[in-house]
């Protein structure tokens, strides 16, 4: 039985002190009855039946005799001489009188010592009842389960332990002697006496499992109660005994379990899991019904930005702010968060695609509002993908692979938009998805190559060449670094692929008789490494190339995630020897506090600005600024993609110290330039020796 329910007001006193006396009147009878006792009474009557038959015989003796008459006779011849005779008889008389005295007293006394042993023992008996009765409450009370005893028929609390106090939040004082009826509502009364029932009518212990119990200090509490009617010699109950467990706390932790298993920590979305129960009974729900819904994936426009500008934690903030905003314009969609900045919508209402149309808009411009993330604030965008059960996909694996294509899509071509799944999208979105498949096995294969691009100075020298990876796959041909370079980053193989390009750089360029200088490019992943300088150092000594031919192209990602370690690492490289390179600058922040806090050997002009000297004013300022910023910091500057005379014209008048691109040479395997690292008679490209 639950014992639920609050406290009506005050108990009347125990009866115990009553019960106990009565426990020991018995025990005290009990053991007088079973002591030796002589009874007095008896003894006294059977006494005197004894001398008045004594005293009939001795009559009768006497008259049998004349003895009276000869007596007199006799003492009347003879003198006094029969007095000597009674005198002896009133002597044998006395002596038996005395032994019948001392047996008497024999007798009282050996009834004073049993009664003094009877009370001890009762003494004894007493103080043992005590003793067993403060143990079995002390044992009952420190019970961590809560244990009930009521008396039949009033139902009334005659034992309840600690545990019920800490159950339902009130002193036992005002529960015992008292009937649920005058402790807890009609309604929780009513439901504790169809248990009792249910106990009463059973001949073994009776479970109740999962019990509500509404308490007066300690909310509703969740129990499992045993209980078990005990009946008495003619079997009828005569107490009503519950054992009660409290399992509010397990279960509250169970489902917190659960929903942590069925909900992003980060968020409190719905997660994969829960989404991918959710879309199984939507299909379901929706072939029962011939009806249709929308699949929205979204992804989240330059988020890994925000990670690498304002840290994880303002990034965990935007997170936190755009699913509110979701869950708010969804009304009544399913929202759900995949992973990273990954989120999806199910749209099962209103007639489709319209209604997948207009939810798309409102959640595009659900961001229009910046977001305000510690003391920044931010602006995000997403791109969102749909496609529709069941015009594309019948099936939960082809709906969502044709909504992540169409989100795809969205990506490539305009960032912030909403794209709906066309049959096409489908091709492509196959083909990505073998080329991931080839990359995963195309380093035990051996099928990555490296190309090098000469770099040489304004006047026309060759100083050295770039390293650049290309992907030599078996049947697309030479794979583009744009192309698996973010495959290598989704995949986590980025590490080993960066590691390889530069121990083969290094073991190259150390084979060259002309010491020119490698540079070789490290992403941000590859930045973080555990301990880069030990990498590069090891590769150094392994290769035998000296650290001042190794040039260390890096961009502003490096030095966004973490600017204090950052500079740990450039200075420990700096301290082998090697060179420094700020890559593509220009782009992206190009914060000049980097300058500033950091010696860089090089800075290298990104291409897109030569590309646009002769469309754009601007570009041509651009550059003329950058160099102008690099001559003051007395840093090289070099400039990439150049590719035309009047451009290599252009660089030589502002005073640009390196230069680079198509118009010196091709990415190339280094036996087409191996005049040019002093296997064969050096010859200088056409166009610098103009």
């Amino acid at each position: 039985m639950a014992q639920p329910g609050g406290c009506k007001g005050a108990g009347k006193p125990s009866d115990a002190r009553r019960r106990v006396m009565n426990i020991i009147r018995r025990l005290k009878l009990g053991t007088l009855k079973s002591t030796r006792r002589i009874d007095r009474r008896q003894r006294a009557v059977r006494d005197a039946i004894i001398i008045v038959i004594l005293a009939v015989i001795a009559y009768c003796f006497t008259q049998s005799l004349d003895l009276f008459d000869t007596i007199v006779k006799y003492q009347a011849v003879y003198g006094d001489w029969g007095l000597d005779d009674l005198v002896l008889i009133c002597v044998l008389l006395s002596f038996a009188l005395t032994a019948f005295g001392w047996r008497r007293f024999h007798d009282l006394t050996e009834e004073m010592q049993a009664r003094r042993k009877a009370e001890e023992q009762v003494r004894e008996n007493v103080q043992e009842i005590i003793r067993t009765k403060s143990f079995l409450n002390t044992i009952v009370d420190n019970i961590p389960t809560t244990i009930i005893v009521r008396e039949l028929p009033e139902r009334r609390f005659i034992l309840i332990n600690r545990e019920v106090e800490k159950l339902l939040g009130a002193p036992r004082e005002t529960l015992l002697g008292r009937s649920p009826a005058e402790i807890f509502p009609i309604s929780t009364a009513r439901s504790i006496e169809g248990h009792d029932e249910v106990m009463m009518q059973s001949q073994k212990a009776v479970v109740f499992d999962e019990v509500l119990v509404p308490t007066p200090r300690n909310g509703t509490r969740i129990t499992v109660s045993t209980g078990l009617a005990i009946r008495d010699a003619e079997g009828a109950p005569r107490y009503l005994v519950n054992v009660v467990q409290d399992i509010t706390d397990r279960k509250h932790a169970e489902a917190q379990i659960a929903h942590l298993a069925q909900h992003d920590p980060l968020t409190d979305l719905p997660n994969r899991a829960a989404f991918m129960e959710h879309i199984e009974t939507v299909v379901e729900r929706a072939k029962a019904e011939c009806e249709s819904f929308a699949v929205m994936c979204i992804d989240l426009d330059r988020f890994k930005e925000v990670n690498d500008l304002f840290g994880h934690a303002a990034g965990d903030a935007l997170l936190r702010e755009v699913a509110k905003r979701l869950r708010a314009v969804c009304e009544g969609g399913f929202v759900a968060r995949l992973g990273g900045d990954e989120f999806v919508i199910v749209s099962a209402e209103g007639p489709q695609p319209a209604a997948a149309e207009a939810l798309a808009d409102r959640a595009l411009h659900a961001l229009d509002e910046e977001i305000p993330v510690a003391a920044q604030t931010l602006r995000a965008g997403m791109s969102i993908g749909v496609a529709i059960y069941p015009a594309d996909g019948a099936e939960t694996a082809v709906l969502l692979a044709n909504a992540d294509a169409a989100l795809y899509r969205a990506k490539a071509e305009a960032r912030g938009s909403i794209r709906f799944f066309a049959p096409d999208m489908d091709e492509r979105l196959r083909e990505r998805r073998a080329l991931q498949h080839d990359f995963r096995s195309a380093m035990s294969r051996e099928e990555f190559t490296l190309h090098y691009q000469p770099q040489a100075s304004i006047e026309g020298k060759v100083i050295g060449f770039e390293a650049l990876m290309r992907w030599n796959h078996p049947t697309r041909g030479m794979i583009s670094p744009g192309v698996f370079i973010p495959l290598a980053e989704e995949s986590g193989a980025i590490m080993p692929l960066g590691e390889w390009l530069l121990r083969e750089a290094c073991r190259e360029a150390a084979s060259w008789p002309t010491p020119l200088t490698i540079a070789v490019n490290l992403s941000p992943a590859q930045f973080r490494h555990a301990d880069l300088p030990a990498l590069i150092h090891g590769v150094l000594f392994e290769t035998g190339l000296a650290a001042k031919r190794l040039e260390i192209e890096i961009t502003e990602g490096v030095l966004i995630c973490d600017f204090t370690r950052a500079i740990s690492i450039l200075r420990r490289l700096k301290a082998l020897g090697v060179r420094i390179a700020m890559d593509d600058f220009g782009t992206g922040y190009s914060s000049l506090s980097y300058l500033q806090a950091f010696p860089f050997d090089k800075i290298k002009i990104d291409q897109a600005f030569i590309a646009n000297l002769d469309r754009n004013p601007q570009s041509a300022a651009i550059i003329r600024a950058v160099i102008g910023l690099a001559h003051g910091l007395n840093i090289p500057v070099v400039a990439e993609g150049v590719e035309t005379k009047e451009q290599l014209a252009f660089l030589r008048r502002e005073g640009c110290d390196e230069v680079q691109g198509y118009l010196l040479g091709r990415p190339a395997p280094i036996a087409q330039y191996a005049r040019l690292i002093g296997h064969q008679s050096a010859a200088l490209p056409a166009a610098l020796a103009s």
